[in-house]
């Protein structure tokens, strides 16, 4: 990756979090600690108002915005993709939430890049190995994403050995994954 393409990926990938390491920035891109801070300077010195914290990384000062971000056919692809495999193992919200952004991200692409979109979206597809679609409440996933934001505790209902009622939990969710068609998450029970 030339200088020029890698310090406008640092630009919108200081403009993804809200505080982003040096660290983290030089493994993105396979550079030293010390170019980090000199493509740093170069933002500086281009206007673009960086802000630091000792110790923390670098952070886009309030307030500042890049101008839409453009997307690659890779990129597209990759979307529409992970939107297919959502379709198949996500709850109805989150699903609702997916479409409502690919309709922003359509919006912007390129007449040839918007062809490619549709071409892919007409041939993936993706299918339950159980051959069932998910069956998780509506906004479930959505639900337990922002308890873990937001660190919150939240009740469950688990169900327990023997087929008899579910036992109702208080947990602190810490992480959600999903193997082998099933969501899986991962906390501190009460």
């Amino acid at each position: 990756m030339n200088r020029i393409n890698r310090v406008t990926s640092i630009l919108i990938q200081l403009q993804s979090k809200k505080i982003i390491p040096a660290k983290e920035i030089a493994q993105r891109f396979n550079i030293s600690l010390r170019t980090v801070y000199r493509d740093i300077r170069t933002l500086e010195e281009a206007g673009i108002p960086i802000g630091s914290e000792a110790g923390k990384g670098y952070f886009l000062v309030e307030g500042f915005l890049l101008p839409p971000v453009m997307f690659t056919a890779a990129e597209v692809g990759a979307l529409i993709t992970a939107g297919k495999f959502l379709n198949c193992h996500g709850d109805e919200s989150f699903i609702k939430d997916f479409d409502s952004a690919m309709y922003k991200i359509k919006s912007i692409l390129k007449h040839g890049e918007k062809n490619y979109a549709q071409e892919l979206e007409n041939s993936i597809n993706v299918y339950s190995t159980s051959g069932q679609k998910n069956t998780l409440a509506d906004n479930v996933i959505a639900a337990i994403q922002t308890a873990i934001c937001n660190k919150r505790v939240i009740s469950i209902q688990y169900p327990t050995s023997g087929g008899q009622e579910p036992e109702s939990r208080m947990i602190e969710p810490i992480s959600l994954g999903f193997y082998e068609q099933n969501w899986y998450l991962i906390g501190f029970a009460g």
